[in-house]
């Protein structure tokens, strides 16, 4: 049996493996992934790589075993993941996992925008296949914002259409220690549960901005602005308007509370509390 991260070299993917390999040996992880030298440093980590594409269902044959205890980390090709989903779920099956963990998005069944869409569908395809799963429905990263400082430095603005909603993100570190506690933890506690993950404090763009201001030393403003002028500041500056599209919309989802939910069960997992907001900033900030 191994424990077997798919999209492994992508940013979450290889969080999780750090995670992980602070609790097994490497000899019991397998690494998915799409290009052999991408992954060339976490062989030299001893972690198995097995060449898969998402998008070439044939690949997957072998990418997994009976027994393996598998993390689906959803793809990034907005429009095209259900496919590429449900052609991993297939392989999963075929393979006899014994778990199967997903990750999709805070809200489940009842998040109503646009980009929670594929992840339901994934989830449906889940629990018709009849694997042994674990949802682990991921709130907003922190980094969204914070890889993102640039411009709003260069500009003084935090520019968004989300009003005064509040978001309960976290570190991505936090949501990858998540996945591994539950991959390496005692199956029976995790099989059939769907986690609601979420940071320990919800915060607004307008205190984002503030603390942005605090740290940098700089005048930052909180601009909130219509859904349509929004989208096309986004476009103006070279954003894809299918991605601008997919912002706004997120915007409009965290205005109406949808990522302010504070569930307790990503500290639950990962046993302690989430990153603050700050301490991410402060990192952004360090590195710009």
């Amino acid at each position: 049996m191994s424990i077997v991260v798919t999209g492994a070299t992508g940013q979450l993917g290889r969080l999780v493996i750090d995670a992980l390999l602070t609790a097994v040996p490497a000899a019991s992880v397998a690494a998915v992934v799409r290009n052999e030298e991408k992954a060339a440093d976490l062989a030299e980590r001893g972690v198995e790589l097995r060449i898969a594409d998402y998008s070439r269902p044939e690949t997957l044959a072998e990418a997994f075993r009976a027994g393996d205890r598998v993390l689906l980390i959803s793809g990034s090709e907005v429009g095209q993941r259900v496919a590429q989903h449900a052609a991993v779920i297939d392989a999963a099956k075929a393979a006899g996992v014994a778990q199967l963990a997903y990750t999709g998005v805070l809200g489940g069944d009842e998040a109503d925008f646009d980009l929670a869409a594929e992840h339901k569908e994934t989830e449906r395809l889940i629990l018709a296949s009849g694997l042994p799963h674990t949802f682990l429905r991921n709130g907003w990263y922190t980094e969204n914002y914070t890889a993102n400082l640039a411009p709003v430095l260069a500009h003084g603005a935090v520019v968004a259409n989300a009003g005064e909603g509040r978001i309960a993100s976290a570190a991505r570190a936090d949501y990858a220690a998540a996945a591994a506690a539950v991959l390496t933890g005692p199956a029976e506690e995790h099989l059939g549960r769907a986690y609601e993950l979420s940071g320990d404090t919800a915060w607004s763009l307008a205190e984002y901005a503030a603390e942005v201001a605090a740290q940098s030393g700089r005048e930052i403003a909180y601009s909130n602005v219509p859904a349509e002028t929004h989208l096309e500041i986004l476009t103006g500056a070279g954003v894809p308007r299918v991605f601008a599209e997919i912002l706004v919309d997120v915007d409009r989802a965290v205005e109406h509370g949808a990522l302010a939910r504070q569930t307790g069960d990503l500290a639950r997992l990962i046993g302690r509390p989430t990153t603050p907001i700050a301490v991410t900033i402060k990192e952004a900030l360090a590195s710009a």
